[in-house]
């Protein structure tokens, strides 16, 4: 069941005192997000009625620098699994991670009916099952903006929008309450690449007046209309035209129509192509056999031709953009990259903007490039290098009123875009008191034609992924992360005599950590080897952590947490040297003999 709903609902802008209306009752439409809701990510809404349950996207969120060790960040999929009775089907708007990446780990949990998804997004769900074992059969049905999806309580329409992926739909979902439109990610532009929005579908849904519109936030205080992706497409081939040495480009490998403009323009001035990134590789390998990247094979080097090709005939194009550690351009700026060597009068473009929370770690990269004598260029005032592939303030204005929803919901965004799309929605006339701004979890009832603020609230928590285990983290393991990432750790290796269980020979180690000093002696008596263990604390400071299960001889020592014998040495492991503090200066550890 759900939880009831204190007084202050979530984070809801709308605050008011609930009545009975608020229950859900039977026959009601319920609305709510898993994912997607205060954050930028994790896209995941859910339309329930009766036994069917209507999913659309499935994404991932990916971790900050404060989430050590998660590989990703999804939805808490427990309300789907307790309602596994239900029918479900997913319905995917396009092929972002934030919105496609969370499927492997869903199938896994969670009996899905079928997935239907656009063109591009289709194969490449198909090649993110590929990698899971026992997921390649998943039932994944090609949609397009003609399609249509009939269910006993549901029927779902599409329209194209733009983005910047190719094959980026919106969503028109009609059920016994009334209907919503789910926008997607979407921006307008009056001279795209690639395929147009459908103005015209979207005019005709605002005719026919439906009741809740749930639209992307992302861009929500960004002014005026953003800059058409023809643009870009001239600076990038300007700088091509202009530039006579080597060229690398950086992007997001998920933009592909910018990555498509990019080879296209390598091409037209007479560049071979080569890329480095596993996104990028995967990227224009599925866009060229979907078509959405036209080149040959002749127009691609192989990593050992690079070496021999005239640094003008030379284009680049790799990941890292937002200043990876890992990526492509981070160890090009480094010098550790396999084939790579940055050399005076290289030119490095960055084709994106910063993500907030990356401006430090691009800025970096830039700074490293720098060093290295090659000549940068970035997104400015002066330059059209990049642009948004979501709709400012003015392009959401024009989306409320195509659509002339009674009701409306932000979504896709953190708290402040979400309020300020709140804004933007009163400025077009729709009332205070039908604008909903909600938190994951939170749930909308559909009611004859009616959006009301429910009393009661699903589970809306996040999960931590690391590697393939999708049971979740515990926040006791991210705690022990941030200590060893804060304070450091100190492994103490001591050679033994596994035969006599002695030590080979008296020692003495020191080693000065962020203050710590450790003085080690070694002595024989009566059988045991005695430790004398001097510590001086200068800091509070918990630095020893077991970072692997080892099936070995183990060695129990007084106020030491484990000790680890392997290959004739010897590892302390304590949780917290602050503990030894407490106990004097010298510490007398006996070694047991304590086989497993």
């Amino acid at each position: 069941m759900p939880k009831t709903q204190e007084q202050t609902f979530g984070h809801a802008s709308n605050k008011k005192p609930y009545h009975a209306k608020n229950h859900v009752e039977k026959g009601d439409t319920l609305i709510y997000a898993l994912g997607g809701l205060g954050e930028v990510g994790k896209n995941m809404y859910c339309y329930e009625h009766e036994n069917e349950i209507c999913i659309v996207d499935c994404g991932v969120l990916f971790p900050g620098d404060d989430l050590l060790g998660v590989d990703y960040v999804i939805p808490d999929y427990h309300h789907l699994i307790r309602m596994n009775k239900k029918r479900k089907f997913l319905v995917i708007t396009h092929g972002h991670e934030d919105h496609i990446g969370g499927i492997p780990f869903l199938l896994k949990q969670v009996q899905i009916d079928a997935i239907y998804a656009p063109r591009f997004a289709k194969a490449l769900i198909l090649k993110k099952l590929s990698e899971h074992k026992g997921l390649e059969k998943t039932k994944i049905i090609e949609i397009d903006e003609n399609s249509s999806i009939t269910t006993k309580y549901f029927k779902v329409g599409f329209f194209n929008t733009i983005h910047s992926i190719p094959d980026s739909l919106g969503v028109h979902i009609t059920c016994p309450n009334g209907s919503i439109v789910h926008t997607g990610d979407f921006k307008f532009d009056l001279t795209p690449v690639g395929t147009n929005a459908d103005y015209q579908k979207m005019a005709f849904i605002g005719v026919t007046q439906p009741d809740l519109l749930m639209s992307d936030s992302t861009n929500s205080g960004v002014e005026d209309f953003s800059i058409s992706e023809r643009k870009v497409a001239n600076e990038i081939q300007d700088i091509m035209r202009k530039t006579k040495q080597r060229l690398i480009v950086a992007t997001f490998a998920s933009n592909v129509h910018r990555v498509a403009q990019i080879i296209e323009a390598a091409t037209k001035f007479g560049r071979k192509v080569i890329v480095f990134g596993r996104s990028m590789e995967n990227v224009v390998d599925i866009g060229r056999k979907m078509g959405t990247i036209k080149v040959k094979n002749s127009d691609f080097l192989s990593p050992e031709e690079l070496a021999h090709t005239p640094d003008d005939k030379v284009c680049i194009i790799c990941t890292g953009s937002q200043g990876e550690p890992l990526a492509a351009l981070s160890r090009i700026a480094n010098g550790t990259h396999r084939f790579i060597h940055l050399k005076p009068g290289d030119t490095i473009v960055f084709s994106s903007n910063p993500i907030p929370g990356n401006q430090s770690s691009v800025n970096r990269v830039i700074d490293n490039l720098f060093r290295s004598g090659a000549t940068v260029l970035t997104k400015s005032i002066l330059n059209n290098l990049h642009t948004t592939g979501h709709a400012s303030k003015e392009e959401q204005k024009l989306m409320l009123q195509l659509v002339r929803p009674t009701y409306f919901m932000p979504i896709h965004g953190e708290y402040k875009m979400l309020m300020q799309h709140r804004q933007t929605a009163m400025e077009t006339g729709i009332p205070k008191e039908n604008i909903f701004v909600c938190a994951n979890g939170d749930i909308l009832i559909l009611r004859d034609h009616k959006v009301l603020q429910s009393d009661w609230r699903y589970q809306g928590d996040d999960i931590y992924v690391d590697g393939n285990d999708i049971s979740g983290l515990s926040t006791a393991v991210l705690k022990d992360r941030r200590i060893l990432a804060d304070n450091g750790l100190v492994a103490v290796i001591l050679a033994i005599d596994s035969k006599e269980n002695k030590m080979d020979a008296a020692c003495s180690i020191q080693t000065d950590i962020h203050g710590l000093m450790l003085i080690f002696i070694c002595v024989k008596h009566s059988g045991y080897t005695h430790i004398f263990m001097r510590n001086f604390l200068q800091n509070s400071l918990a630095v020893f952590h077991l970072v692997q299960h080892l099936r070995i001889n183990c060695l129990v020592f007084e106020h030491c947490d484990l000790i680890c014998v392997r290959s004739k040495r010897i590892l302390l492991v304590f949780s917290d040297v602050r503990r030894f503090h407490n106990f004097g200066n010298v510490f007398q550890l006996r070694m047991m003999r304590n086989i497993i």
